[in-house]
């Protein structure tokens, strides 16, 4: 009683709260409400995977030498930045993206 089965009908795989990590968790796009983007500096960076650790939604991604965010997904939230031992990621305010926007009319 108050567990889900893996057979349990679902209407989404990730609408429970227990995951059995067999499948992406990331299945909407939620990085429009940021407010702050990760931005790796790849000089710096030496792909320990740190990053990748701790992302709470799992939105790092390998972009061969170096990880980035997967901008769909990420919320902003710092940790990747905070957990990085050579300080390659930093937090840089959306504001600064602004022209990279797309308006939908």
């Amino acid at each position: 009683m108050g567990f889900i089965k893996q057979s349990d009908d679902l209407i989404f795989a990730t609408e429970a709260s227990w995951s059995y990590a067999d499948k992406n968790l990331l299945c909407i796009d939620t990085g429009d409400w940021r407010t702050a983007r990760p931005v790796v500096d790849k000089d710096k960076c030496n792909s320990c995977g740190i990053c990748v650790l701790y992302c709470p939604p799992q939105c790092m991604v390998d972009d061969g030498n170096y990880y980035k965010a997967n901008l769909a997904f990420c919320k902003g939230c710092g940790v990747c930045a905070a957990e990085c031992p050579k300080k390659a990621i930093s937090m840089t305010s959306e504001e600064e993206y602004a022209d990279e926007c797309t308006f939908v009319e």
